[in-house]
């Protein structure tokens, strides 16, 4: 053994497989190489640059309007007040795992005093029945789609339009956490602004599958997101310029768009590599988006030893991190993005016999 830590090894793998490559100062330039000196600034939410690509994403969503964050956890928080503050009543409902409940120190509890209602238990999606059995009146319902802590999972697109039905029908807003919803797009085989019309508002992240710097956008008629400007300067969100986060979503959304369908088809090839394997299995077996979770029987500690060896035998990352998913089990993430289609086939296929035959040895 080397005594390097996996991430050690990772960093040493000349053929990564998640992701679109490293988060580093290039992203940036790459993007500003393409643009002109000249290109005015945006200032305080207002110039060409912004305007330009709110108008652009609006369209792409199918909504009236649409508005720049640094954020999408300034997005949401704001999306969800205004809702509250529409119908009168502070209090929504989403997912156990949903993003506003693990991980924003209660944010939307603390900053806007919201009560959140919890639907469907952690290892499942929210369904018709769980919005149908509510007990409790509420001013909005967030859906995640994909729902990225239980491995992507998806539901139905006709549970979706269901659960749409049965919002309006009672008079509640329905609010996309569309995250990752361009890499959802193949799977539904519906566009954005089809998935989005069965939404009040939707959210979308600029940085994920996108691969921008940083950024959301989030998207309504014109009174939501009207309000949702004023909330953006309440929160601070109305830096002097934004120019730097808006030309490099802009840049690479037009160069990745067109490549969620690669991303998928590279996901669903993935996993199956995985389930092949002694004593590992994806969640979900078969991925619906870019993105899956590999578990592993197999503890924390031990597991990271075999990957490391397996990593530096056969110079393919499969990962650089794992984590304890309990009962002796260990797991990670992956998101497939621009770097998998550069690694040969040979040295794919070397590695998961690798993991194999070292999984069947415990």
């Amino acid at each position: 053994m080397s005594g390097k830590t996996l991430i050690e090894a990772y960093e040493q793998t000349a053929y990564p497989l998640g992701g679109n490559g490293p988060r580093d100062v290039q992203v940036l330039k790459e993007a500003f190489d393409q643009v002109q000196g000249s290109l005015g600034s945006d200032m305080y939410g207002n110039g060409k640059v912004i305007e330009d690509f709110q108008n652009k994403m609006a369209s792409v969503l199918g909504k009236e309007s649409a508005v720049f964050f640094p954020s999408g956890t300034m997005a949401q928080q704001i999306a969800l007040r205004i809702w509250c503050d529409e119908k009168g009543l502070k209090r929504v409902a989403y997912h156990p795992l949903c993003h506003l409940e693990i991980h924003e120190q209660d944010g939307l509890k603390e900053l806007h005093h919201i009560e959140p209602i919890l639907l469907a238990t952690q290892d499942r999606l929210i369904t018709l029945a769980d919005v149908q059995q509510l007990d409790e009146e509420i001013s909005c319902l967030l859906l995640e789609l994909p729902q990225r802590e239980i491995g992507g999972q998806l539901p139905a697109f006709e549970e979706v339009e269901a659960i749409s039905a049965y919002c309006r029908e009672k008079g509640i807003k329905l609010h996309l956490d569309g995250a990752r919803l361009f890499e959802i797009i193949p799977y539904y085989g519906k566009s954005a602004a089809e998935i989005c019309a069965l939404f009040d508002s939707v959210y979308v992240s600029l940085y994920k599958g996108i691969g921008g710097i940083a950024g959301a956008i989030l998207a309504g008629d014109k009174g939501f997101t009207e309000q949702s400007k004023v909330w953006k300067r309440r929160h601070g969100g109305d830096l002097i310029s934004l120019y730097p986060y808006i030309i490099s979503s802009d840049y690479y959304f037009e160069q990745r768009i067109g490549k969620m369908s690669q991303y998928y088809e590279g996901a669903k090839e993935l996993a199956a590599l995985y389930n092949a394997c002694e004593g590992v299995l994806t969640k979900p077996e078969v991925p619906v988006s870019n993105m899956f979770h590999v578990y592993f029987e197999l503890p924390e500690e031990k597991m990271a030893s075999i990957l490391t060896s397996v990593l530096e035998a056969s110079g393919v990352g499969l990962t650089a991190w794992l984590r304890d998913a309990g009962d002796g089990i260990s797991s990670f993430e992956i998101s497939i993005g621009d770097r998998y289609p550069n690694v040969p086939k040979d040295k794919l296929q070397e590695a998961f016999r690798l993991l194999n035959e070292k999984m069947r040895e415990q």
